[in-house]
């Protein structure tokens, strides 16, 4: 089965200062502000929604689709997806441009100040779902603000399930067009704080936003998750982990249980469960895409925190 995952692709440098920024900013000169840290300490990761997304429904044996814009920097990435042996036929280059990347400075006091270059993600809209074939599931996931807009119309238009994943770019649309997408949508995911931004620009509660979609998903960190149906909400418990080192991409993680469940039409129970442990297997690593399994060890994981079998 195909999922199409409309996303983007990026470069996450994240780098750390061994010291607190409290220490360096002074809150009185906060309005002539020149600082410089120094981050002897500093690692590169492959990130992006699409990429992580892919990355961890690949794991679970399913074929993931990419489509994305990427810029002249995009080699290294490249390689890492002929390696995992994932298509590149709809990951097109912008020439001139750079693949979107994050910066972020961490401190001991796990604050973070980042800055964002969208890049070639900017031109999303470029990528068409119809050139897309045989695909049974899509994800809108954060891209650029046009093409998230038009990936919707399109697979609509295409009669393809798919899911809706704002994410951090949700504060990029206002009410009338969040309701627009879900209209479109036959699924939606968002953590608790995008819930209630969600919920404020709409105006409508949770279980009037469900009654729009077949589930709306609202992850809960520790406190697991919630899938609100059109007469039921599921609840769905966290899976303890075995360390907590980072959550970069754990919703990414989650997103793809959610897709290989409803594409093998799983109870939201198992789908909501498997989600939760991918989300679980990832914080337990460095990097978003840094973690791995196989279906014997997930399997066994599986077993071992909710008492049934997942195969």
């Amino acid at each position: 089965m195909n999922a199409l995952i409309c996303g983007s692709m990026a470069f996450d440098t994240i780098m750390v200062f061994q010291d607190r920024f409290r220490h360096h900013i002074l809150p009185e000169k906060v309005h002539m502000l020149s600082v410089s840290f120094l981050v002897p300490e500093m690692r590169r990761e492959f990130g992006g929604t699409a990429g992580n997304i892919a990355y961890n429904l690949k794991l679970l044996g399913g074929e993931p689709l990419i489509m994305a814009t990427v810029g002249d920097d995009f080699a290294p990435y490249q390689i890492r997806l002929e390696t995992l042996g994932i298509p590149q036929t709809h990951v097109h280059r912008i020439h001139g441009s750079f693949t979107a990347q994050a910066f972020i400075t961490t401190d001991l006091d796990d604050n973070q100040i980042t800055a964002f270059h969208p890049g070639a993600m900017a031109e999303s809209h470029l990528n068409h779902v119809a050139d897309a074939k045989a695909v049974d599931i899509g994800i809108i996931a954060p891209d650029g603000r046009q093409g998230m807009i038009q990936h919707a119309q399109e697979f609509k238009d295409a009669g393809i399930p798919f899911i809706f994943d704002p994410g951090q770019g949700l504060p990029l649309f206002n009410g009338e067009e969040l309701l627009s997408f879900i209209e479109l949508a036959d699924y939606m995911a968002v953590n608790d704080y995008e819930a209630q931004l969600l919920q404020e620009r709409t105006g409508l509660t949770l279980s009037e936003l469900a009654t729009r979609v077949k589930a709306l998903v609202v992850t809960r960190g520790a406190d697991g998750s919630d899938i609100y149906t059109e007469d039921r909400v599921v609840k769905i418990p966290s899976v303890p982990a075995t360390a907590v080192v980072d959550p970069t991409g754990c919703g990414d993680a989650y997103r793809a249980g959610l897709i290989y469940g409803i594409e093998h039409e799983w109870s939201w129970e198992k789908t909501g469960r498997l989600a939760s442990l991918l989300g679980s297997l990832k914080i337990a690593c460095r990097g978003p895409q840094n973690h791995t399994f196989d279906r014997d060890s997930l399997a066994t994981a599986y077993q071992a925190a909710f008492n049934e079998a997942l195969w």
